[in-house]
């Protein structure tokens, strides 16, 4: 019998450490920019770092190449702001032929307000059938500010 943990309240359905994907060794990452003190594998293997930062202010583009096609039924991605308010929007997108096409799986806007609101979780259930590209698209101030796009954990089932 297969089993899953689910924790209620914000942060949704959370699966055991087991069931997630080693990203660090299976993915090919294309980064527009990054902070070398944030490298992309803090965010990709989680309670190792302070993920992932841009090393430059606006619009960047993580990617992550899959070795081999896989079946993806959760994603879960976590966004930690403890300096400034700003809207962030980010979206998501993922291809099954290495990234000729792409299908948007979200779009999503979120507040920070620090201290009180300076975390967003997002949890979605995918049914993500020979994923071989996953597209992270982020917008860090849509209002245009010197923020950096950052991303504290993304980890994938």
């Amino acid at each position: 019998m297969r089993k899953r943990i689910i924790v209620q309240g914000t942060q949704g359905i959370i699966f055991p450490a087991e069931d997630w994907l080693d990203l660090e060794n299976s993915v090919q990452a294309e980064l527009t920019s990054e902070d070398t003190s944030h490298p992309i594998e803090s965010a990709l293997k989680p309670g190792v770092g302070s993920g992932w930062r841009a090393s430059e202010p606006g619009q960047q583009t993580v990617r992550l190449l899959f070795d081999k096609p896989l079946r993806v039924k959760h994603i879960h991605i976590e966004f930690h702001e403890d300096e400034q308010s700003r809207t962030q929007e980010f979206f998501l997108r993922w291809s099954s032929d290495g990234g000729r096409s792409c299908q948007e799986i979200v779009r999503q806007q979120y507040n920070f307000s620090p201290p009180g609101n300076a975390r967003e979780i997002e949890d979605y259930e995918v049914d993500l059938v020979g994923l071989t590209v996953l597209e992270i698209s982020i917008s860090p101030d849509i209002s245009g500010g010197c923020a950096r796009a950052s991303i504290a954990e993304l980890r994938l089932a």
